[in-house]
C-alpha cells in the first residue's frame, strides 16, 4: 500500500517549473549545440525540419497549430536567405513552440486529490466515458477495487529508497495505452512518488484521461513529428527534468509492441538522457545527483487494442509506425467496457518492478553501490571521469553504455515477465495449428478459411504441457493443468474482443481466430520454445 508521505513527496520533487522557465531552459541547451554546428549541419537540420514538417501540414492542420505552421514558414524563408543567424534563430523558435507544447506542469495539488480518492477515482479514470463522468467519480459507489486484480511485485522499499537520495528512471514494457494509468497507480500502491512520463498527442484526446494527466506527470509527445530537432528537444527536455529531480518514466520500446512480443530491442534517445543528467550532475557537482534506472515488466491476460495492433504488424512488418490513428483505444466507451471486465474478472494484471540499475547497467545494492557481474562494488563515476575525476565527454563511449543498459533491461524483461494462461493457450493453439497445415507461413495462416482454423484440443493441451516443462522457472499464474489452462484462456476470450482468439467447437477441436491467436502467442516468442515434444 502506499506509503504516508507519498503526498508530500510530490510536492517536494515536483518544483511544476513554469512552460516559460522550460522553454527557455531548452532554448538555452538547443543555442549552445547550434553553436558548435558546422554551417553545413545547420542547414541541413533546418532543412530536415521544413521538409518533414510542411508534408506533415499539408496532410491535416488542427487549428491550434496555425501559430506552428507560422514558424515553420519562417523557417523555410530563413532556409532561402541562407543567413546562419537567421536560420539559428528559426530553429531556436521551433524549439521554443516544442518546449511549450511537450511541457504540462505537474501539479501536487491534482496529485493530493488524485491519491486521496484511490483506488474509486482510478476506476473512474479509466472508465469515463464523458468528461463530466471524472467529476462524479470520487463521490460515486463502486464495488471494483483494482487492488484485487493489480499485483505488484519488486524491491519496493529498495526503489523508494533510491527515490529519496537521487533520482530514478522507471523503464516498463510497453503492451497499451492503458499503461500509463497503469502504472500511475502501481505506483502509488507501491508507495513511490509521482513520475514524469511521456504519452502520445492521442492519448490526450479521451477528455477525462488528458484532464488528469496533464496535471499529474504526463509530457505530450507528437510521434507524427519525426524531424531530428523535435528529437533532439525531446531529448533535452528529458535531461532537464532529470536534473531537476523529477523521476521519469518512458517506454524505451518506443510504442505499443504491435506483434505481441516482449520487447529485445529498445529505442537508445531517451534511454540514454540518464547517463547524460547524471553527467551534468557529476561536473556541477550536485547533491543527490545520482540516477537510476528502474525496469518494470507488465503482463496482461488480454489487451484492448490487440486486434488493431497485430493487423497494423502484419500489414506493415518490418516498418516502423509511429502512431495507430484508429484503434479501440480511441472510443472511450470501448474503454469503459474493456476495462470493467477485465476487473470483475479474474483478469490479473502483473506490474514486476526489477533490480534497480546505473545508468551503465550495473546492479545497485541497498547501499547505493554499483556491482559487477561478479558482485564487486565497482565505482560507476570511473566508467566517465579521467584520472582528476573530471568528466571527460565521449559519445561513442556513451552509445556502447546505452546499449549495455539496453541488454540489461531487456535481460530484466524476460526474467521478470509473469506468463498467463491466455499467453500459453495461444501459443500451444498456433503451433498445433502450424501442425496442421505444414509449410504454411504466417500470412496464409491467417488466411486460412475459418473451417480449416482449427486444431484437435489434445493436441493444444499436450503442447501447453510441452511449454510449461520448458517455463519451469518463468514466474506464471492461473491454473496449473493444461485442460484448466486451456479452459481459462477461453473463457477469457469469450468475454473480449469482437472475434474470439479462441473457441471450443462441437466436434472436440479448438478454433483459432488466426491473427489475435498469432498476436497472443508472440508474447512467449522471447523464450524461444520449441514443440517438438509434443505429439
Amino acid at each position: 500500500m502506499a506509503s504516508a508521505g507519498a503526498g508530500s513527496q510530490a510536492s517536494a520533487l515536483f518544483e511544476a517549473p513554469s512552460a516559460e522557465v522550460i522553454a527557455g531552459a531548452l532554448v538555452t541547451r538547443a543555442r549552445k549545440r547550434l553553436a558548435n554546428t558546422t554551417d553545413a549541419a545547420l542547414t541541413e537540420l533546418l532543412a530536415d525540419t521544413v521538409f518533414h514538417e510542411r508534408k506533415r501540414l499539408d496532410e491535416g492542420r488542427a487549428d491550434s497549430e496555425l501559430a506552428y505552421a507560422s514558424r515553420v514558414a519562417e523557417a523555410a524563408q530563413s532556409l532561402r536567405a541562407m543567413s546562419r543567424d537567421e536560420m539559428q534563430t528559426a530553429l531556436l523558435h521551433l524549439v521554443d513552440s516544442y518546449a511549450r507544447e511537450i511541457h504540462n506542469p505537474f501539479s501536487p495539488r491534482a496529485y493530493t486529490f488524485a491519491t486521496r480518492v484511490m483506488p474509486p477515482v482510478l476506476t473512474r479514470l479509466l472508465s469515463a466515458s464523458r468528461g463530466r463522468d471524472i467529476l462524479l467519480g470520487p463521490l460515486a459507489r463502486t464495488h471494483v477495487d483494482p487492488a484485487s486484480r493489480i499485483a505488484i511485485a519488486g524491491p519496493l522499499e529498495h526503489i523508494a529508497e533510491l527515490t529519496r537520495r537521487g533520482t530514478v528512471i522507471l523503464a516498463p514494457t510497453h503492451v497499451s495505452n492503458l499503461d500509463s494509468p497503469l502504472m500511475g497507480y502501481a505506483l502509488y500502491a507501491a508507495g513511490l512518488p509521482p513520475f514524469a512520463y511521456g504519452a502520445g498527442l492521442n492519448l490526450f484526446s479521451n477528455p477525462a484521461m488528458g484532464f488528469f494527466m496533464r496535471r499529474l506527470g504526463a509530457y505530450t509527445v507528437d510521434r507524427r513529428k519525426r524531424n531530428a530537432l523535435y528529437k533532439d528537444t525531446l531529448k533535452d527536455y528529458s535531461i532537464e527534468v532529470l536534473r531537476r529531480r523529477c523521476h521519469s518514466l518512458f517506454f524505451p520500446g518506443g510504442t505499443r509492441s504491435r506483434s505481441g512480443r516482449l520487447e529485445s530491442r529498445l529505442k537508445k534517445g531517451l534511454l540514454g538522457t540518464g547517463l547524460a543528467a547524471w553527467q551534468e550532475n557529476l561536473e556541477a557537482g550536485s547533491a543527490n545527483g545520482e540516477v537510476f534506472v528502474v525496469p518494470c515488466t507488465l503482463s496482461i491476460g488480454v489487451v484492448l487494442e490487440a486486434e488493431s495492433l497485430i493487423a497494423d504488424a502484419l500489414a506493415d512488418e518490418g516498418k516502423q509506425r509511429y502512431i495507430i490513428m484508429d484503434d479501440e483505444f480511441s472510443e472511450p466507451r470501448t474503454v469503459a467496457a474493456f476495462v470493467q471486465q477485465l476487473l470483475r474478472l479474474d483478469a490479473r494484471v502483473h506490474v514486476t518492478f526489477g533490480q534497480p540499475l546505473d545508468v551503465v547497467g550495473n546492479r545497485v545494492d541497498l547501499q547505493m553501490r554499483s556491482l559487477d557481474p561478479h558482485g564487486n562494488p565497482v565505482d560507476r563515476r570511473g566508467y566517465v571521469t579521467d584520472r582528476e575525476g573530471k568528466v571527460v565527454a565521449d559519445e561513442q563511449r556513451d552509445f556502447l553504455y546505452t546499449e549495455r543498459l539496453a541488454r540489461k533491461l531487456c535481460d530484466a524483461y524476460r526474467s521478470d515477465f509473469v506468463v498467463q494462461s491466455t499467453h500459453l493457450a495461444a501459443w500451444a493453439a498456433w503451433e498445433a495449428l502450424k501442425a496442421q497445415h505444414p509449410g504454411l507461413d504466417v500470412y496464409r495462416l491467417v488466411r486460412l478459411a475459418p473451417e480449416q482454423r482449427a486444431a484437435p484440443r489434445a493436441a493444444v493441451e499436450a503442447r501447453i504441457a510441452t511449454a510449461l516443462t520448458q517455463l519451469a522457472d518463468q514466474p506464471r499464474t492461473g491454473p496449473a493443468t493444461p485442460a484448466r489452462i486451456l479452459d481459462e484462456a477461453v473463457k477469457l476470450f469469450a468475454n473480449f474482443h469482437r472475434v474470439r482468439a479462441l473457441e471450443y467447437a462441437a466436434d472436440g477441436q479448438v478454433r483459432v481466430s488466426g491473427e489475435l491467436t498469432y498476436y497472443y502467442r508472440n508474447r512467449l516468442d522471447v523464450f524461444g520454445l520449441s514443440s517438438r515434444a509434443a505429439p
